[in-house]
């Protein structure tokens, strides 16, 4: 099928999403708890905590790791990027890679904090080869959006994506707090009184659990994909060949990117204070469980949560976008994260905000619940509450800066060295946060390298010219 005949029976804007649409945000729903299980809130700060057992040499080692993977995921991603549409087929290349993100996902559960089961260096291998699939993934699952939901239905299909990918992970932290964490823990009618399946809290297996409900998320989104939306059609074309035309692709979209000053600056800009956000993000969880003393029940409550307020973030970037206008907006949010991450660093269970001295011995809880109740923890989740608002804000105005400083006719090209950027320093703030971590023995040390991030790609905003509230364009 030809890509004109795709866009020919594309839904109209004001249908329902069609049958192909809804399989492919599905996917997404399907693929994104790993991050929220997986990489920041349960089981990598497990993994720190118990497994390592010391939350500095383990804030070391999995940023080591993943820098690792974020090198391997520039040097690769760009050129299968960019090769997709000259090899043709989508399908088969995601059944592979989905076929080996499941179990790699579900191995994890034998990563047992007594040394018996998988070695920290095998849990490592074995998640961050996931976290490389995953890049590859989304590149292959966003290629296919226009052919799953055609142009008139291509936001929509976005749109719930996005929304499927938080729900999703929303239920499954849900459920592991209600079936694993919980029970034992509080007295209440609506929780089971031990953990379901007999799973042994004294082994972290409420923790460890969380590999097999990501792997079964995954395969259980894949299901319709593979069934309903429409792949594009072989080209014939051998890899090696498809490679070769889709480096010398990448170089044209760079040399068309560089004759437009304002748009290059940007993207150029956007490769620090996104993976800055980034790192925000991964390490939070980590930095919880060791500054903060959290435990799985904590980091649950948290993930669901701050998975939430990340809704908001979404309209919070569209209004900010409409009044202040995009270029505007973006520096805000990034501001704010700034502030957020700064805050962080002044937390700890016996300090609030670096200056305030706090003894729980001689304050009363907060309230009587199971979590979170010393005005410390408050204070640090709602510092959490905003930096989720802002860094998905972020994502949302980033976009639409782009499209003020764009060229209408050449869209395509700037949109592909922007996804580029996304990738291309995917391995700086790991190896940042490994150096502050390793130089200064802590993990604030090590969390506050990605300020660097940010204030580099802060200042880079005020190299641009463009962005305001208007439509029009000013490429240079």
């Amino acid at each position: 099928m030809t890509d004109a005949a795709v866009d020919a029976r594309a839904p109209a804007q004001d249908q329902k999403l069609n049958r192909g649409g809804l399989a492919w945000s599905i996917f997404e729903g399907g693929r994104d708890p790993f991050v929220i299980l997986i990489t920041i809130y349960i089981f990598m700060p497990y993994v720190a905590g118990s497994m390592i057992g010391d939350p500095v040499e383990g804030q070391a080692v999995i940023s080591r790791w993943q820098q690792w993977a974020g090198w391997f995921v520039m040097a690769t991603a760009p050129f299968i990027g960019a090769s997709i549409d000259k090899l043709g087929g989508r399908k088969g290349g995601l059944a592979l890679i989905v076929g080996l993100m499941i179990p790699l996902t579900a191995a994890l559960w034998w990563a047992r904090p007594d040394g018996t089961g998988l070695s920290v260096a095998t849990t490592m291998l074995f998640a961050m080869t996931v976290q490389v699939l995953f890049a590859y993934n989304e590149i292959l699952h966003n290629s296919l959006l226009i052919r799953a939901a055609g142009m008139g239905g291509a936001h929509r299909a976005s749109g719930l994506a996005l929304s499927l990918g938080n729900g999703f992970s929303v239920l499954a932290l849900a459920f592991t707090a209600w079936a694993f964490a919980l029970p034992g823990k509080v007295d209440w009618s609506w929780v089971p009184s031990s953990p379901l399946l007999g799973l042994d809290p004294a082994t972290h297996e409420p923790e460890r659990v969380v590999a097999w409900l990501a792997a079964g998320l995954l395969l259980f989104g894949s299901i319709p994909l593979f069934l309903w939306t429409p792949d594009a059609p072989r080209t014939g074309v051998p890899i090696a060949r498809a490679f070769a035309q889709g480096a010398a692709e990448l170089w044209r979209m760079l040399k068309t990117v560089s004759h437009f000053r304002d748009a290059a600056i940007y993207v150029g800009a956007r490769m620090f204070f996104v993976d800055g956000m980034n790192g925000v993000l991964v390490y939070a969880g980590v930095f919880a469980v060791g500054v903060m003393k959290w435990g799985a029940l904590e980091m649950l409550a948290y993930g669901i949560l701050l998975s939430i307020f990340a809704v908001l973030g979404g309209y919070v970037g569209r209004w900010l976008d409409a009044g202040l206008g995009p270029k505007v907006a973006v520096g805000l949010e990034i501001l704010m994260s700034m502030l957020g991450l700064t805050a962080f660093l002044g937390m700890a269970p016996d300090t609030i905000l670096f200056f305030w001295s706090y003894d729980a011995s001689a304050h009363a809880p907060l309230w009587d619940g199971p979590v979170f109740r010393t005005l410390p923890d408050v204070i640090f989740v709602l510092v959490g509450f905003s930096n989720a608002i802002f860094i998905t804000a972020q994502y949302a105005s980033s976009r639409t800066l782009l499209t003020r400083l764009t060229p209408p006719d050449q869209t395509g090209a700037f949109f592909g060295v922007y996804a580029l950027s996304g990738v291309a320093t995917a391995w700086l703030a790991p190896t940042l946060v490994n150096f502050g971590t390793t130089f200064t023995g802590t993990q604030q040390g090590g969390f506050a390298m990605l300020l660097v991030l940010l204030a580099i790609g802060f200042a880079g905003l005020f190299l641009v010219r463009g962005g305001g509230r208007s439509w029009a364009a000013t490429p240079r």
